[in-house]
């Protein structure tokens, strides 16, 4: 992969960041719907804007390079990869001001496995993950790893995608869940250690949702498998949706799911 394409990337990623954080400050109504977007589902104007930043820097780059976004659908530019943006994840939490939501790219190709390179930023605080294929994951460029042997008594958090998912129900620890409600900063607390695992076992979550943040994990030595077990791949498709566990290894996931 050329070293523009990763540089176009984190130039997209802290300009939404900071576009955010400017229009907060302004008061500025981002949670008003304006339209539909590819996924099905109502587009708010901080999607759009945001997603409108990652366009506008595609196209004056002059680099061969696609965009795959839930609001735009796929924009192939004739490139060999494309840019996995889920611009604003957890926008709820953005729109009514809880500081926790993040901004999301990878690039890859046609699946959620050709993803080599992810980066996640907590816009409110400014953390900022990476990772790249066979290079490792990085929080703030320190070193992250998650924790390979997990305690003998209990596990110390479990974060849950969807609370009222039934599945729960029947898992050990329920008195240790909780939900967050932005799937890639949720998956990047499970990179570094600050909870055992992250899991949303219906079939809900998408490839923008989680592409980065499984490059992530997986750089940091945990694993991202489905409901089934299975290592987690999926096509880069918006419509197409998954189920999600992530843990620190394969311990703590059989310890979960049996």
């Amino acid at each position: 992969m050329e070293k523009e394409i990763k540089q176009l990337s984190m130039k997209i990623a802290r300009e939404i960041a900071r576009t955010v954080k400017k229009l907060q400050f302004e008061n500025i109504n981002l949670g008003r719907k304006i339209g539909i977007g590819a996924d099905g589902t109502p587009t708010e104007y901080i999607d759009k804007i945001t997603e409108d930043i990652a366009i506008k820097y595609v196209k004056k780059s002059n680099l061969a390079v696609n965009i795959l976004s839930e609001e735009a659908g796929f924009l192939d530019f004739g490139g060999d990869y494309t840019l996995i943006i889920d611009p604003i994840d957890g926008t709820r939490n953005a729109v009514r001001g809880i500081p926790f939501y993040a901004t999301s790219i990878a690039v890859g190709k046609d699946t959620l496995n050709s993803v080599e390179y992810g980066i996640v930023i907590n816009i409110p605080t400014g953390d900022t993950y990476i990772a790249e294929k066979g290079e490792g994951a990085y929080l703030n460029n320190h070193r992250i790893s998650t924790p390979q042997h997990v305690s003998g008594k209990t596990l110390s958090s479990i974060v849950l995608g969807e609370s009222g998912d039934r599945r729960m129900k029947n898992l050990p620890y329920m008195d240790n869940v909780r939900s967050f409600g932005a799937a890639s900063l949720e998956m990047c607390l499970v990179a570094h250690g600050a909870v055992d695992s992250f899991m949303c076992l219906k079939k809900h979550l998408r490839v923008t949702d989680i592409a980065a943040a499984t490059l992530i994990v997986r750089e940091a030595h945990g694993v991202v498998v489905n409901r089934e077990k299975k290592q987690l791949d999926m096509p880069c498709d918006i419509l197409e949706r998954t189920s999600v566990a992530a843990a620190a290894n394969n311990e703590v996931i059989t310890r979960l799911l049996g």
